[in-house]
Order: structure tokens, then C-alpha cells, then sequence
């Protein structure tokens, strides 16, 4: 009897520490890219379908192609490690924040520096939300302020302080003008951008507040905590028209949850979320059961 033999074609792809993508196997042929940052990154967010945005200690800004891994544009400017990035989906702007204590505007058809400057906190810029279309955006800082800015003057609309507020996170509620602060005091709040107020304090937790999103659809909040040893970690999900108390809960890191994340929905898939953490590891849950997937 002679030997089973498979027909089935098969390669491997592998993503390197050093940038390059390549495959192995019978379909294999390497493709290499220069490293977008020549040192630790510290933000990404998405800047188009195809397009996203990253900065890194090195103080600069990266470009690059989800697809090829290819870094389009780079953008140096600031003096220090950057901490935050962030755009509105499908525009050409990009908005970087840094331990210089500045906030910086660049525009991708723009390559001989910032278009707009946003200086006016006194320390560590943590906490970065543009609006929609991209006109006004909202900076938090260690130095327990919120600000609002208009994105084509520079000019400061507003600021609010708050006692202990270190904000470590925030993002933009789509479709309304909300944006949502994680802090250092242990608490997430929603700010009326309008007037620069507070709207709502969510009940505080045991540990630090690390990181927050909003659902596309406007109605859900997450927050992620830190945490050590199993002790905190979580990351909690929060109703933004019932507002009385969490909805859910997602435990099951050992370490700090450093970030949280709505999944994009698929028409066949339940709502879904992710989950990143100083224990080495990234959790994706089911968003209405906490079942992990």
C-alpha cells in the first residue's frame, strides 16, 4: 500500500520584531520594510480604512499601510517621548501628544512641520479626542486639567480643572458632543465638550482607570484598570443612557489592563471587545457575556 500524501498547499506568515513580513513554505517570498520607529512604540490609532498612526519615544510620528506595513510619512516636531496619537477616521489630520507638554497638528499633504500647535498644559500631555470632523479637540494632562481647542486657530475654548484629575485616557463619544475621561483618581467621566462640564461621574473603582472607549453606535463605555497579582485588571463596561452603574465586568488578567477596545461588528458576529495587559497577553471577550473567546 503506498503512502498518504497531502495535495494541500500550505505557507506560513511571520511578523517580526524588526518590521518585516514574510513568508515561509511553497508560497513563500519575503518582503521586507524599514521599522516605522527606531524605538519603543507608545500610541496607535486608526487614521483611515488602509492608514494608521503610531508615535513612539523616538519623538516621532509614523504613518503606515495596514496592509504592506510600509511607513508612508514620518513627522518629527516634538522634544520628548511621544504619549498619545489619535485622527478622525478619514481625515488627513493627525494630532500627537507628548512628555514635551505640547499637542501638535499634522496634515498628511504637509511635510515641512506641524500645522497647528496646542501648548497650554504645564505637564504631561496623556489624554488626546478629536471631534468627528476633525474641528475641536480635547487634551487632558497630569496637571488635573481637560482642555478644548480649536483645531484650525489653536485657540484654547476652554479649560476645567479638577483636584487628583490626572486624566490617563480620553476619547469621543461618536455623534455627540461627549467625550469620556479615564483618571488616575479611580474614576471615568463624561464631559459635556459644549460647556467644558462634567455631565457624569461613573461610581469609582478600586484601581487606577487606565483607558476608555465608546461603542460606534454611542451607547457603551469601556474602562480598563490597573491591577497586580489577579487583584483589579478588569475592564468594565458602562451604559451611557443608564448611567446608575456598570453592566458588565471582564476579569481574568493578572496584571494591569492597558487598554480596552470596541471590536469592529461583523453581520454574523457577536458584539465583541479586546483587552491588553501588562501580563503579556490580549483577551478578546464576548461584550454581553464576559465570556472570553
Amino acid at each position: 500500500m503506498g503512502k498518504l500524501q497531502s495535495k494541500i498547499s500550505f505557507h506560513t506568515t511571520k511578523y517580526r520584531a524588526d518590521g518585516s513580513v514574510g513568508q515561509t513554505g511553497p508560497a513563500g517570498a519575503s518582503q521586507q520594510h524599514s521599522p516605522a520607529h527606531t524605538d519603543a512604540v507608545t500610541s496607535v490609532a486608526a487614521l483611515k480604512p488602509d492608514l494608521c498612526v503610531s508615535g513612539g519615544r523616538d519623538k516621532s510620528v509614523a504613518v503606515s499601510s495596514w496592509r504592506s506595513g510600509a511607513a508612508l510619512h514620518r513627522f518629527i516636531g516634538h522634544e520628548r517621548e511621544v504619549t498619545k496619537v489619535t485622527s478622525a477616521l478619514d481625515s488627513n489630520r493627525v494630532f500627537s501628544a507628548s512628555r514635551d507638554k505640547t499637542v501638535m497638528m499634522w496634515e498628511l499633504h504637509r511635510t515641512s512641520g506641524p500645522s497647528q500647535h496646542f501648548p497650554g498644559h504645564d505637564l504631561v500631555v496623556t489624554g488626546l479626542a478629536v471631534s468627528p470632523d476633525a474641528s475641536q479637540l480635547c487634551t487632558g494632562s497630569r496637571d488635573n486639567t481637560v482642555c478644548k481647542w480649536d483645531t484650525e486657530t489653536g485657540e484654547c475654548l476652554g479649560r476645567a480643572a479638577i483636584s487628583r484629575n490626572l486624566v490617563t485616557h480620553l476619547c469621543w463619544v461618536p455623534g455627540e458632543p461627549y467625550v469620556i475621561q479615564t483618571s488616575e483618581d479611580k474614576t471615568t467621566r463624561v464631559w459635556d465638550s459644549r460647556q467644558l462640564q462634567v455631565a457624569h461621574t461613573f461610581p469609582a473603582k478600586q484601581h487606577i482607570q487606565t483607558c476608555c472607549d465608546v461603542s460606534q453606535d454611542g451607547r457603551y463605555c469601556l474602562s480598563s484598570s490597573s491591577g497586580s497579582a489577579g487583584h483589579g485588571a478588569e475592564a468594565t463596561l458602562w451604559d451611557l443612557r443608564q448611567t446608575r452603574g456598570r453592566v458588565c465586568e471582564y476579569k481574568g488578567h493578572f496584571q494591569t489592563t492597558t487598554s480596552c477596545v470596541f471590536l469592529p461588528r461583523g453581520p454574523a458576529l457577536a458584539p465583541s471587545i479586546a483587552t491588553s495587559s501588562s501580563d503579556s497577553t490580549v483577551k478578546v471577550w464576548d461584550q454581553e457575556t464576559a465570556g472570553r473567546g
